[in-house]
């Protein structure tokens, strides 16, 4: 998850990101690809203004799963 508050759109995640599931939205802040996001931390780790947090994303991540199993079950 990226705090669009705090990025400062410098690129250093973008050119870190091994899987290339960091890109730029419309306002030239950092946004990350779940779908391609390893986790790996690297882009969190480089980042100059702690503007990614990981942990965060796969929080949501996770809450996101469990409520579409509930969903399923219903």
């Amino acid at each position: 998850m990226v705090d669009k508050k705090k990025c400062i759109g410098c690129g250093t995640c973008v050119a870190i990101c091994p899987v290339g599931a960091i890109s730029f939205d419309d306002d030239g802040k950092a946004q990350i690809d779940k779908n391609k996001c390893i986790h790996c931390g690297a882009c969190q780790a480089s980042c100059p203004v702690n503007a990614i947090d990981l942990d965060a994303a796969e929080a949501k991540q996770e809450k996101d799963d469990k409520t579409k199993a509930c969903s399923k079950k219903k």
